[in-house]
Parts: C-alpha cells; structure tokens; sequence
C-alpha cells in the first residue's frame, strides 16, 4: 500500500489514534503533516516518525479556528500538493439533553462538524486537479444514539451523513470520502481512566464481542487502506473498527 509522493494532513496528530494513523502513513513512505493544539506533543510524535525514517513536519492549529485552518490546509498544498486528508480531531463532551448546557452542545460541533466541513471543502479546492482521498474519523456513538453523550453522539451522526453526502458530490473528480468509526480503542486517556477504576475496564471488554478493546494502530490500518490506491473503488464507506460492537448493537436493537 505504498503513498511514496503522496502529502497527508492529520488533524489530532499529536496522540492517540491521529499519532498512530501518523505514524503508518509515513512508514507507507507519504510525506505527513501532523497537527494539533500541542506543540510538545507534536514535536514527539515528529521525533518519532523521523527516528524511523519517514517524512513529517508539525503545525500547531486549533482546527476550531476554521478560517486558519483552511488557510493551513491551502499552504500545505500551494508548496507540497495534497492527496489525504484525515479529520481525527475532536471534542468529547458528556450532558444529556436535559442537562447538557447549549453552549457544551454547539462546542461538540463547532469541533466535530464545522471544523471538519472547513477541512474537507479546503482539501476538495486542493485536490480537485488530482484526485485524493479525505478519510473522517467518527464514532460508533454516530451510529447509535448514546445516553449522557448528546452533543458528541449528535455531531458523530452528522458527521456520517456529512461524509455520504460529500462522497456523492466528489466521486465524479474521483476524490474519495469515506468515514471509520472506532469503538472502544485504548488510547491514553482510556488507558488512564481503566487504570483508575479497572472494573469499568472490564465492564467495556465484556461488552465487546471479541472481548477486548482495541488499538489505536487498528484503526490506522484501515485509514491506510483507505488512503492508499487498493481502496479506489471505495467511496461513502463507513468501516467501523470495533471488534464486532456494532452489530451486537444492530442485534440489540433489533
């Protein structure tokens, strides 16, 4: 699945599944622009990357800031071209509906939905000499509606149906648009939060069909394939990666 000569931006670069999907798409040989609010952690993440031989550099952005970030995405491309762009950032809020404040709904979008609408419409201007692929990372909380998670839940849904309905707009420049959406992935700050109550841990693994939660570098396996050529057919996909959590939901709910 080689992306030698490709460039690729990853928003939420700096940790977690961004830091992974980072990670595989240089080992794949493409040139990876990581950003985030962090700049520490995105200087890491390029330590690493170069240690192994591959291609970064860092931009610290706040992908809330649309126009800046679409000014990012435009600079990038003016000097490197642009053929993948991955929208990982995001907001996690919590609040239902009854308590959840307006204020705390609109930040999961602002984040979630406009952030990645002002991405995908600088990449779709980059990249429509071209062709290219725009991968989305949204949630299995998109899929179903998830109780105390509002906000979150809400914006993941309109972020599938953002991505189906840019797949039908773009598929004639041959510019893909395909959503994944992760289950429970041990990221740090899920690792963090098992450690401090091991026991909501292995409530989450029993609820998982394949017993377990998954990695970061699972995720970024199915972004590669989605960024790379052997996904050339493929557009308005939504892979869920979630050890099988989405269809005991299809099941549950049936």
């Amino acid at each position: 699945m080689s992306l030698t000569g490709k460039t690729s931006i990853i928003t939420g670069g700096s940790d977690g599944i961004g830091r992974a999907i980072a990670a595989k798409l240089a080992s794949e040989g493409a040139h990876v622009v990581i950003c985030a609010r962090n700049a520490k952690k995105l200087e890491s993440v390029a330590e690493d990357i170069r240690a192994a031989g591959g291609s970064v550099e860092t931009r610290v952005q706040d992908v809330a800031d649309t126009d800046s970030f679409a000014a990012m995405i435009e600079d990038v491309a003016s000097s490197n071209g642009l053929d993948i762009l991955v929208n990982n950032a995001a907001h996690v809020g919590f609040g239902s509906v009854a308590d959840a404040s307006l204020e705390d709904f609109r930040e999961n979008f602002r984040v979630n939905v406009d952030a990645t609408y002002a991405g995908m419409q600088a990449a779709i201007k980059a990249m429509s000499d071209n062709s290219g692929s725009i991968i989305n990372i949204s949630s299995i909380n998109g899929d179903r509606a998830m109780p105390g998670m509002a906000g979150y839940s809400s914006s993941k849904a309109a972020l599938l149906h953002l991505t189906r309905l840019a797949s039908m707009e773009t598929a004639g420049q041959n510019i893909r648009v395909n959503a994944v959406t992760p289950g429970p992935i041990m990221t740090p700050g899920t690792e963090a939060f098992i450690q401090s109550d091991p026991k909501a841990g292995e409530a989450i693994a029993a609820g998982i069909p394949m017993q377990r939660m998954g990695r970061p570098e699972e995720v970024a396996n199915v972004v590669l394939f989605l960024a790379s050529d052997m996904s050339s057919y493929v557009t308005g996909a939504n892979i869920p990666v979630d050890g099988g959590k989405a269809n005991e939901l299809a099941v549950n709910q049936g």
